[in-house]
């Protein structure tokens, strides 16, 4: 009886030795591959405006290739080429789809704009194949660039947007809730037409005009491992 008892102890002590190097195993490739998954994401270099600050990292890229969608309102000076929402599609390294890109009401900022009946503040929005979402705005201390040793001539700006809020799938995907700083680089296109909007008669006119950008993800460096 003792024999048996002592055999069935070394089992059970080799058992959990052999539990703990397997998730000593998981928790080493997890956190090596997150951050093999950083090191391949290497964002252009950008003009001082739109930087990111310091302590973030990159940690996904999409190729976006969609429109810009304008109206034509009523300004100030007259009439003018309003942006509604961007409509685009953004894929990784092989070509697959990956994340869509849009406005739309962000659930952690009540909305305040009376003539917008939505739940929340309408943001640029991207949301990933696991349907996850990530809200942002252009970052206060920064400003879009033009600057022409970057941009390409009559294409959108490169942009720096802060996380304003973020929502995991229904399904807990959690691709895009890490998130805290967005850059838009490598633009083409997607400036609003230079014409069409001149009178109270074009008013309520659209124009979706292609475009195409870089959008690169960033998070705080320390998370990279969690």
């Amino acid at each position: 009886m003792k024999t048996f008892n002592a055999s069935k102890s070394q089992t059970m002590r080799r058992s959990l030795a052999t539990a703990s190097a397997s998730a000593l195993v998981v928790a080493l490739t997890v956190s090596l591959s997150q951050r093999a998954l950083a090191d391949e994401v290497k964002p252009p270099q950008v003009p001082t405006d739109i930087q990111v600050p310091a302590g973030n990292i990159a940690f996904l890229k999409g190729a976006a290739t969609g429109t810009q969608n304008y109206e034509c309102t009523p300004a100030s000076a007259g009439f003018a080429w309003v942006l509604f929402t961007p409509e685009a599609t953004l894929f990784n390294n092989a070509d697959k789809q990956t994340i869509t890109h849009f406005f739309g009401p962000n659930p952690e900022e009540p909305n305040s704009d009376p003539s917008v009946v939505a739940d929340g503040t309408i943001r640029a929005a991207w949301q990933a194949r696991d349907t996850s979402t990530v809200w942002a705005r252009v970052f206060p201390l920064s400003k879009p660039s033009f600057d022409p040793l970057f941009v390409r001539p009559n294409s959108v700006p490169w942009l720096l947007l802060e996380k304003r809020g973020v929502q995991e799938g229904p399904r807990g995907g959690d691709l895009l809730t890490r998130t805290t700083f967005i850059q838009r680089v490598n633009t083409s296109g997607g400036l609003a037409p230079a014409t069409g909007c001149s009178q109270a008669s074009d008013v309520g006119k659209k124009a979706f005009v292609p475009y195409t950008a870089d959008y690169f993800f960033f998070t705080d460096a320390t998370t990279i491992d969690d």
